[in-house]
């Protein structure tokens, strides 16, 4: 197995888990003040960081439909300003994005 492929399944495994911490919650404020949730979401954000991290800048530009750079740079603002965190922000990020993302993962996986 491929790193890029094992990195994938890292990423993917994230996304999952980003979906089950969050799922019982019905809008960013009670996801916020149930800190255990929120924070491993937050740590669940910074492993799939890790794993864009990883991946060889030329496999990244053959699929380029998934936006690495942002993903990279929301790890580095979930890793450094922690405290400087919008839970209506994150909340926009798990409900709108990571649908995205986990298709887009899964769908180059496939390939």
């Amino acid at each position: 197995m491929s790193d890029e492929r094992k990195n994938l399944l890292a990423i993917l495994e994230a996304i999952e888990k980003i979906e089950r911490y969050s799922e019982p919650f019905d809008d960013d404020d009670d996801f916020y003040h149930h800190e255990m949730n929120f924070d491993a979401v937050m740590m669940q954000f910074v492993v799939i960081g890790e794993m864009v991290l990883k991946l060889d800048d030329k496999w990244k530009q053959q699929h380029q439909k998934v936006p690495w750079k942002e993903i990279k740079d929301f790890r580095n603002i979930v890793a450094h300003d922690y405290f400087g965190i919008d839970s209506v922000e994150i909340w926009s990020i798990i409900k709108e994005h990571i649908p995205t993302l986990k298709q887009q993962i899964q769908s180059i996986l496939k390939t």
